[in-house]
């Protein structure tokens, strides 16, 4: 099994930082997502979190969560901007590739699509100096973009090289998202895939949607939506996604757990995805002299 493409999210493991990083490590994942509180909230301070980040050798998948950010106008926008901007500093300083915004929840914010794309394709550009790549995810109960598609249409019509989108299989599963979708989207402006299910097949309401994605969800392959879940990857595999998968797991149960418990739990569901999912695992036996490869 071959977890180079996989990680954790600190979101998912208790502790403090140096604990997530040395369970991340010792189930064998070379990444991890880290959110900027684990580095603004360390209590040596952002450049001893950043020293420490940097001297474990793990890289980091990327940053979370620029939030409510798009759609705002004057003042609101400005502010959000300004916010965006320290977060790309955090970004660069650890050395994640990728600043993740996930679409707003904001009552002030317009539906405007083209004003969307100009303020993603804004903030994209802002990031190229610092050598990191924005990444929008659409929440599913954001207020006017909250299916994959609609992130994409904003991602497209922004039309930036540094602009991708974050495909989040939580939020495709609570909304029932239309998989086909998918092949509309280019592997290369797939910014990073993060996995998760939950245990039940249906969510009733906005409030259970929020309380299953903020508490109770659970690593592929122990869920209730295995064979959806499946479906993704291989579609996401066939149109050529080779970038990095990230297990956010949001999970209170998880949380009164070992570090290293929880990470074993993401171990076995990489194991899921690669070996009976993807089935990456299997070695291609290789024509020897032209002659061709048995069944």
């Amino acid at each position: 099994m071959n977890l180079s493409n996989f990680g954790m999210d600190s979101i998912t493991l208790a502790g403090p930082l140096e604990a997530k990083l040395r369970a991340s490590q010792a189930l064998g994942f070379s990444q991890i997502m880290l959110w900027a509180r684990d580095l603004a909230g360390h209590p040596g301070g952002l450049d001893e979190a950043v020293r420490i980040v940097r001297a474990s050798g793990v890289r980091v998948t990327g940053i979370q969560v620029m939030r409510d950010y798009e759609g705002l106008s004057g003042a609101l926008h400005d502010y959000k901007f300004d916010i965006a901007r320290e977060l790309l500093r955090v970004c660069h300083a650890v050395g994640a590739p990728l600043l993740m915004v996930c679409s707003t929840t904001s009552g002030h914010a317009s539906d405007d699509i083209d004003l969307v794309a100009r303020q993603l394709a804004k903030l994209a550009t802002a990031a190229v100096p610092l050598g990191v790549r924005i990444g929008f995810e659409a929440l599913s109960w954001g207020r006017h973009i909250n299916q994959v598609e609609q992130s994409w249409q904003a991602v497209e019509l922004a039309n930036h090289a540094n602009l991708g989108v974050v495909i989040d299989s939580f939020h495709m599963l609570a909304n029932r998202a239309n998989l086909d979708d998918l092949a509309d989207i280019p592997a290369h402006k797939i910014a990073m895939v993060q996995l998760s299910d939950f245990m039940w097949r249906d969510i009733r309401s906005t409030e259970e949607r929020l309380e299953t994605a903020r508490h109770l969800r659970v690593f592929p392959g122990e869920g209730a939506h295995s064979a959806e879940l499946a479906d993704l990857l291989r579609r996401l595999d066939r149109g050529g996604y080779s970038g990095d998968y990230s297990f956010e797991v949001f999970n209170d149960d998880y949380l009164q757990l070992a570090p290293e418990i929880v990470a074993g739990r993401a171990h076995r569901s990489a194991k899921w995805v690669t070996d009976q999912v993807l089935r990456r695992s299997l070695e291609v036996r290789r024509p020897v002299h032209g002659q061709p490869v048995m069944a």
